[in-house]
């Protein structure tokens, strides 16, 4: 009996705001909430964003000022929304406007006179440069005269991208636990991670007791690995500065960190951890190994997640130069003026020019069914299938193939033969990539549009998230799955509101894309999650919504199981609040065991039929099947 990989948590940040209890997803559909509802989240983004602190049922503000709920509603709404979702680059990312440059001056001959200087002995470099003429003035100084060279001097250009999908302005990952020398992309994975694990309801000793250690996986990656100062960047621009390099900088530099760190300092697990890297359908990638380890039997936990901070300079200038990303004086050109407004930067399946970068992290936490049922844990969706393909041959490698026709087909095939084409046309949406580029609208919808039509959907509804949030690269689909959850939950699809129209080459005879958001007229089933990525990674996911996963689990455990889960479920519930209770006060209560419940080798107890480590509640099995016994 297969099991079923059922979603019992999720957590992280993006532009939006938190990933658990929704507050994200309400942030993008902010104007089609009730009133209460739009004050807690923008008042939970204000304490977020340390525009307010809570003290008893009072919020404090910067200058020390008593006020309630409803004068923070009302004094930051218009601040919250402005500084959440694509918007200008912050200055604490980086100045669009002067970033800084090294820019090369050829010199001749005829110059010696302005090339010539004096400094200390004490100063001169190790190795003195060739084209250098040193003669002594005294004991302690000396002469430098430089012959015909290139010298380089400091100066700046202005970028051509002057928008993200940003963090909220004001909240900073680094300040949540001790971070020393994390680059932010780590950080971003310890603080989402936390989020996750927490916004279960079930502690995870709870789990750990549960299960054997080998039985807990955790999958995550970034695809630029970690280029500020504190990473790779870092590493490769020491020297040239005239700084050191770190200990630190290449092994916190590596993209699998992501992974390693969940795993070493969140979770401590024993089991299997991964980092699967497909460009920008990297999450994908990672659910799809987490979907199989639970599917098998070999895990019954697992953790996915993604994370990336690639708002820098060098990151922004290079899918620049490449033609990837909306600049401004082509968002300007497009809107036929001379300004834009470049929170409505990313246009999916509009009139468009290219993607926006973006920073995020989502994670969440996977339980074979049974498990889910034992602990009480609260169900949120779960994971049907996740499809991968390769391009084939390509002329470019930033161009799309037909790999993506085969993922997405794939997809919906498999949800055709579990659910039926009535369910598919009623009852499914599309959570597109939609990257906001012009290749990207005419392709995708093309394959939307022609796989809908085998199976008879006529107005399938779609989406895309990176409207909102931009594209953050390796966690994007994780931004898609988040928006997903929400989408279940509230029963209201987003709409692309960066747009003014569907641009005239999108093919949507049997699509429905909205600019606007849309109270869904019955609950859905279904949702598919489709990437596609640089160098031809696809992938495409398809998602099952709580309401159908319970009815699946009570089919196949019965009346009286599922009555006992429900009773148990209560109760988690019940922590799950209190914890989003204790988040909206500024309490984050992230966890990061650095040197803490460390294992001492020497007490691991073992024979030839199993191991035994403190700390666990199972121990792990060394009695494996002969798979090969018919070929010895």
């Amino acid at each position: 009996m297969a099991r079923l990989p059922v979603i019992v948590g999720f957590g992280g940040y993006s532009a939006a705001g938190r990933s658990s209890f929704h507050q994200a997803y309400q942030r993008i559909v902010l104007d089609t909430l009730s009133e209460q509802e739009r004050t807690e989240v923008i008042v939970g983004l204000a304490v977020m964003m340390n525009l307010v602190t809570v003290k008893g049922d009072d919020y404090i503000t910067a200058e020390d000022e008593r006020i309630n709920k409803a004068e923070v509603m009302a004094r930051f709404s218009d601040i919250v929304c402005e500084s959440t979702l694509v918007r200008p680059i912050n200055s604490s990312y980086f100045d669009v406007k002067h970033v800084p440059q090294q820019q090369a001056v050829e010199l001749d001959k005829t110059d010696q006179k302005a090339l010539c200087f004096e400094l200390p002995k004490r100063k001169l470099p190790a190795s003195i440069p060739e084209r250098w003429q040193v003669s002594e003035l005294d004991e302690r100084n000396v002469k430098v005269v430089v012959a015909d060279s290139m010298i380089r001097t400091e100066s700046h250009y202005e970028s051509s991208v002057h928008a993200a999908g940003q963090l909220p302005t004001g909240f900073n990952p680094a300040d949540l636990y001790s971070s020393r020398f994390h680059p932010r992309a780590l950080q971003l994975a310890v603080v989402g991670a936390s989020d996750a694990i927490n916004s279960m309801g079930v502690d995870w000793q709870k789990i750990v007791q549960h299960v054997a250690p080998d039985q807990i996986g955790a999958y995550s990656s970034s695809i630029m690995s970690q280029l500020d100062d504190n990473g790779l960047g870092g590493l490769l621009q020491s020297r040239l500065r005239g700084d050191r390099v770190s200990t630190k900088q290449l092994a916190l530099g590596l993209s699998s960190m992501t992974s390693d760190f969940v795993n070493a300092y969140v979770l401590g697990t024993l089991g299997a951890t991964g980092s699967i890297v497909g460009a920008c359908a990297s999450f994908l990638y990672n659910l799809r190994a987490g979907m199989e380890d639970i599917q098998s039997g070999r895990r019954r936990v697992v953790v996915v997640g993604g994370s990336e901070a690639p708002i820098l300079p060098e990151v922004v200038e290079g899918y620049a130069t490449m033609g990837a990303l909306a600049t401004t004086e082509k968002l300007c050109k497009i809107d036929g003026s001379s300004t834009t407004d470049l929170r409505r930067s990313s246009r999916p399946f509009g009139e468009n020019c290219g993607f926006v970068i973006a920073e995020s992290t989502q994670h969440v936490v996977l339980m074979d069914d049974a498990l889910a049922m034992e602990l009480g844990a609260d169900i949120h969706g779960a994971v049907a299938d996740v499809f991968t393909s390769a391009d084939g041959f390509k002329k470019s490698i930033s161009a799309p193939g037909p790999g993506n026709y085969l993922t997405f087909a794939k997809a919906v095939a498999s949800a055709n033969n579990l659910l039926g084409e009535k369910a598919l046309a009623e009852r499914s949406f599309v959570q597109a990539h939609g990257s906001s580029t012009p290749q990207n609208r005419v392709t995708e919808s093309e394959i939307l549009d022609r796989i809908g039509g085998i199976f008879n959907i006529k107005q399938w509804p779609v989406t895309a998230v990176k409207a909102f949030l931009g594209h953050s690269l390796a966690p994007a689909s994780g931004d898609q799955l988040i928006n997903t959850l929400g989408v279940f939950a509230h029963g209201v699809l987003p709409g692309i509101k960066t747009i003014d129209r569907v641009a005239g080459d999108v093919l949507q005879e049997r699509l429905s894309i909205s600019t606007e958001h849309r109270k869904l007229d019955t609950t859905m089933d279904i949702a598919f999650l489709n990437s596609k990525g640089f160098g031809g990674n696809n992938a495409t996911a398809s998602i099952l919504s709580p309401q159908l996963t319970e009815k699946m689990l009570a089919k196949r455990y019965g009346e009286k199981a599922t009555m006992l889960y429900q009773a148990k479920r209560e109760k988690t519930r019940e922590q799950a609040n209190a914890y989003n209770e204790e988040y909206l006060k500024g309490n984050y209560q992230v966890i990061y065991k650095y040197g803490q419940d460390m294992l001492d080798e020497k007490t691991i107890e073992i024979d030839k039929n199993s191991l035994k480590i403190p700390g666990f509640g199972k121990s792990i099995s060394l009695n494996k099947d002969n798979i090969y016994k018919d070929m010895v």
